[in-house]
């Protein structure tokens, strides 16, 4: 059975009238189920293809499910963009995934028809599955392309933005610091800034007990930092900044004394922040965070009308392609003159499997009559049986069916 998340697109040879019997399936569809609507089922205009010969479309039959695979990816890996482009806000997805600005079921259920004039239907199947497979493929180029330069900006523009959050012991001082918290142009002076954490935890053991305990790591700091090297200024410890985890300090020491002095930082738990105060590093950091932070809302902007555009392309080649799969098992299994009725249903997944069920009932005449072709054919040539045994020997519905999925869901 088909797909309950999928709408699905039914071939029918034609005898007689063809409103007759959409509207013979519409009333018994509409009297089995009570969620069924007439408005969920339409006829599906199938062109005059021309069929080729049977060896055509076998190929054909054999290559088109690979294409029909692809197809479905792309079209999926658009709206994927399109739900992380919208941070899978359902709603204003719904307001980008549509077919020429009309939504999914209007397009499927509101008579469609083949694009002749893109696709001239005077052109052989397989130069049209060639066609649509090259527009199907510069879709997915641009998109991959198109992808990647956004995802490369906003990769860089999310490190700068972490520069700027987290704790003080991580992220950027630029907008922490000023020139007075530094001496500077000295010679044989500097200011370094040490992130000392508030609190750290230690473990004692009491009488065979094992005790975790905090241990004041600012208070250690203000007790031992003259001594942690020779050459420290006295008293020139001075807090800066200060968050829930760390407290931010300055201290003047000797540039000859930089590496001994932060060695003893280590080795005391006392992160050594490296950073040189320099008005034109800090200028140039803000310019180059907010020249990201616009490169990659234009490129937000142009990916999102692009995928957009893309989708609705991308979904119309789609169904063009499954309507030529349709044709072509059609014709193999129902044999020529290719006269089918295409009708487009949209089952409601609750009652799926009625609706299925109404079809195969109604439909069921079909299956005798493609088996008995299938026998004829076979019984006109041993060559013929040898070669598409398998093909013959496949289970099938009693009538040709392919669904296209709900991408949304």
């Amino acid at each position: 059975m088909p797909s309950d998340q999928s709408t699905w697109l039914i071939t029918v040879p034609l005898n007689g009238d063809s409103e007759g019997l959409l509207q013979e399936l519409t009333t018994k569809l509409s009297h089995q189920s009570r969620s069924f609507s007439p408005n969920s089922i339409a006829e599906l205009g199938i062109p005059s293809f021309k069929a080729g010969t049977l060896d055509s479309l076998i190929a054909l039959s054999e290559d088109l499910p690979k294409q029909d695979t692809f197809f479905t990816n792309t079209v999926a890996k658009v709206v994927d963009t399109l739900r992380n482009l919208l941070n899978n806000d359902p709603y204003k997805l719904a307001q980008h995934i549509l077919v020429n600005e009309s939504s999914i079921e209007n397009y499927l259920l509101g008579q469609w028809r083949w694009n002749e004039g893109r696709y001239g239907v005077q052109k052989g199947l397989g130069d049209m599955v060639d066609t649509l497979n090259k527009e199907m493929s510069s879709i997915d180029n641009a998109m991959k392309s198109k992808l990647q330069n956004y995802n490369l900006v906003k990769g860089s523009l999310v490190q700068m933005q972490r520069k700027k959050t987290g704790n003080l012991s991580v992220k950027s001082l630029a907008d922490v610091v000023s020139p007075e918290d530094f001496v500077l142009d000295s010679e044989y002076l500097e200011t370094v800034l040490v992130a000392v954490p508030k609190s750290v935890p230690l473990f004692l053991y009491l009488a065979g007990q094992k005790l975790r305990v905090l241990r004041n790591l600012t208070k250690d700091w203000n007790l031992k930092y003259e001594h942690l090297s020779s050459m420290v200024v006295p008293r020139s410890s001075k807090s800066i900044a200060s968050d829930d985890e760390y407290t931010l300090f300055g201290v003047v020491i000797f540039r000859r004394v930089h590496d001994e002095f932060i060695q003893q930082c280590r080795e005391n738990k006392f992160i050594n922040r490296d950073f040189v105060y320099s008005d034109t590093d800090i200028n140039k950091q803000r310019q180059e965070l907010d020249m990201a932070d616009v490169t990659e809302r234009e490129l937000w902007t142009e990916l999102l009308h692009l995928s957009r555009t893309n989708f609705s392309e991308s979904f119309q080649i789609l169904v063009h392609l499954k309507v030529i799969r349709l044709f072509v098992e059609s014709v193999l299994r129902y044999g020529l003159p290719a006269n089918y009725l295409g009708i487009v249903i949209q089952p409601d997944p609750k009652s799926s499997k009625k609706i299925f069920n109404v079809l195969q009932a109604h439909l069921s005449y079909l299956g005798s009559s493609s088996r008995r072709k299938g026998q004829s054919k076979a019984g006109d040539s041993e060559e013929f049986v040898g070669e598409y045994q398998t093909l013959m020997e496949q289970e099938f519905f009693d009538f040709v069916i392919f669904e296209v999925p709900w991408v949304t869901q």
